[in-house]
């Protein structure tokens, strides 16, 4: 399979702007994000699509490959799809561009998925790890998501889910890490779609497959990642990595 991947980054986060911008050390948060994923060796290609051309320029004037975004977009997928319309490949990996510390095992457990058993049937997949503490599985902006016996998604909720009705069965609450992959014609039928209505009361655009009776397998991991979403996960960010170099 022709594997690449694709990091969106939008320059104007509503939550921190210029983030991606940020540095960690001697470089900015989008720029770790690539190199680290480009490390993998997993892809044919990796990329950044961008809105921005601060962005553009850090990547490019690296030595990295860039995209310039000709559409305003509602959602990182919908960026993804114009980069990635005309050109001739199977997998499609969206990796976050606010994620620095990206690692190999989870990326290479995803692309995993279309190569399983019953890989064929799959049409999107995604990341989720188990959560135990109170605060995260209560708290909105970490989404959950409950899974069938296969592993396919049945919900994802800002809500804590299931609802533990009875407490004498153990529950396992996951939680989603926004990392996906597509076979392309996945991704460019979620373009076409309108918003549903459940997408729109979570604002939570993977719903918008479910709403439209396309399964998301679910692939577990232990990396929880770093998503840099405030000020404070930059000050946590950059710790990490005094600490790691």
């Amino acid at each position: 399979m022709n594997v690449i991947a694709v990091i969106p980054a939008r320059y104007n986060s509503q939550r921190f702007p210029g983030k991606l911008m940020q540095l960690i050390g001697p470089k900015a948060i989008i720029r770790h994000t690539y190199d680290n994923t480009l490390a993998t060796g997993l892809f044919s290609k990796v990329f950044v699509v961008t809105d921005s051309p601060l962005i553009y320029d850090d990547i490019v004037s690296n030595g990295g490959n860039a995209i310039m975004s000709i559409n305003e977009h509602e959602s990182g997928s919908d960026r993804i799809a114009e980069a990635v319309a005309d050109m001739d490949v199977d997998i499609i990996i969206n990796v976050q561009g606010d994620e620095p510390f990206v690692r190999k095992e989870p990326l290479e457990k995803l692309i995993k998925a279309f190569t399983a058993a019953d890989g064929h049937n799959v049409q999107v997949a995604s990341l989720m790890h188990i959560i135990t503490e109170p605060h995260l599985i209560h708290n909105p902006n970490q989404v959950k998501v409950v899974v069938g016996l296969n592993n396919d998604a049945l919900l994802f909720s800002r809500s804590p889910i299931p609802y533990h009705r009875d407490t004498t069965i153990p529950a396992t609450y996951y939680g989603h890490i926004g990392v996906y992959a597509f076979r392309k014609q996945a991704l460019m039928n979620f373009t076409k779609w309108p918003q549903t209505p459940m997408e729109k009361i979570e604002k939570l655009e993977n719903l918008r497959y479910q709403e439209n009776g396309v399964f998301i397998r679910m692939v577990l991991v232990d990396f929880k990642g770093v998503g840099v979403d405030t000020p404070e996960d930059l000050e946590v960010a950059k710790e990490i990595y005094k600490h790691s170099n």
